[in-house]
Formats: C-alpha cells, structure tokens, sequence
C-alpha cells in the first residue's frame, strides 16, 4: 500500500503551475514526489506514483556505496537469494481480473 512515506519528497504546486507544466509535473512523479496540487492554501489533488517505487538490487548497491555504505554481498548471498526463492515456489494465482 503507497503512502506519503514512500514518496521522495512531497512537492506543493498551484493550479497554475500544474497545468502550465504538466509534463514537468509528471517527471517529478515518475522520480518518485509526491505533487499536492493546490487552490491557494487548499489542496485539491494529489498525484503520486501509481505503483509502489520498486528498486533492483544493482540500484540498490549503487545508492550504498554512494552513501558510503561498506555493504556487499558475501559469497554466499547467491545462495541465500536461491533458498529464499526455492522457499516460497508456490503457483502463482493472479486475481481473476488478470
């Protein structure tokens, strides 16, 4: 479930600035902002990614090193990954509307 923790940052904008720059706006949120559109002080929409920000685990190891994490996988993370994998093999049943 999305909620306003998972957004990067949270961005406020005016009608105005919405619709004068609706791709920019757009850009943002696909970088992972949150946008409160807003009637002066009243907010009106929000927009917000449509799916949860899902990160790979290349990414994942870029952002630790450049954060200065000393974080790597030993020899045996391929394996534990593997057994996590194997553990939970049941049969995918999607939802009917799939």
């Amino acid at each position: 479930m999305y909620n306003e923790h998972m957004a990067k940052h949270v961005i406020d904008m005016s009608e105005s600035e919405a619709t004068r720059d609706f791709a920019s706006l757009l850009a943002r949120v696909r970088e992972g902002a949150e946008v409160v559109i807003k009637n002066g002080a009243r907010p009106v929409a929000v927009v917000r990614p449509a799916e949860p920000l899902v990160r790979l685990l290349s990414e994942s190891l870029r952002l630790a090193r450049e954060r200065g994490s000393a974080a790597t996988p030993d020899e045996s993370f391929a394996k534990d990954v593997a057994a996590a994998i194997e553990s939970h093999r049941e049969p995918l049943k999607p939802p009917a509307w799939d």
